[in-house]
C-alpha cells in the first residue's frame, strides 16, 4: 500500500472519467480548474494517467460499456485511493436511469466514497467534494 505523504494530500492528482453523460458536469469540474473558481490554489491537478492518481472523480451514469473501462481506472490506481461521484447521473443514473443499458450510478460498478450532488454540480460543489476527498484520502491511509 502506498503511503499518502503530506505533499500528496496537498497536491491531489485526480483522474475525471465521463461514464457517458450530458457533459454538463464535465464542463463544470473544468470550470472549477479555470482562474475563476481555481481548484489549482488547493493543488489539484487533472491528470490522464490512473496509475498517478490519488482520486478518481466520474460523471455520468454506469452502463455495460462504460463499467469495463471504469472498473479498469479503478483497478490502475493505486491504493489509497477515492472516488467522488460527481452530478446526478453519476450518484444514482440522473436522468438516465430508466434507460435500458443503464445500471444507475456508479456505485454499482465501484465503491463510491464522495457523493457531489446536482444536475449540474456547481464547480463550488465539486471543490468541497475534492476536499471531503482529501479528508478521506487522509483517513483511508490511517492518519
Amino acid at each position: 500500500m502506498r503511503l499518502v505523504t503530506r505533499a500528496r494530500l496537498k497536491s491531489p492528482w485526480i483522474l475525471h472519467f465521463d461514464c457517458g453523460s450530458c457533459n454538463g458536469c464535465d464542463i463544470e469540474i473544468l470550470a472549477a480548474l479555470t482562474p475563476k473558481f481555481d481548484a489549482e490554489r488547493l493543488g489539484v491537478v487533472n491528470i490522464g494517467d490512473p496509475k498517478q492518481a490519488d482520486v478518481i472523480v466520474v460523471t455520468g451514469p454506469a452502463n455495460p460499456r462504460s463499467a469495463r473501462a471504469l472498473r479498469s481506472l479503478y483497478e490502475q490506481t493505486p491504493d489509497p485511493k477515492v472516488v467522488v461521484a460527481v452530478g446526478a447521473c453519476a450518484a444514482t443514473g440522473g436522468v438516465f436511469r430508466n434507460c435500458e443499458n443503464v445500471f444507475g450510478g456508479v456505485d454499482k460498478v465501484i465503491p463510491v466514497d464522495v457523493y457531489v450532488p446536482g444536475c449540474a454540480a456547481r464547480p463550488e460543489q465539486i471543490i468541497d467534494g475534492l476536499l471531503l476527498a482529501l479528508r478521506k484520502l487522509k483517513e483511508k491511509d490511517g492518519g
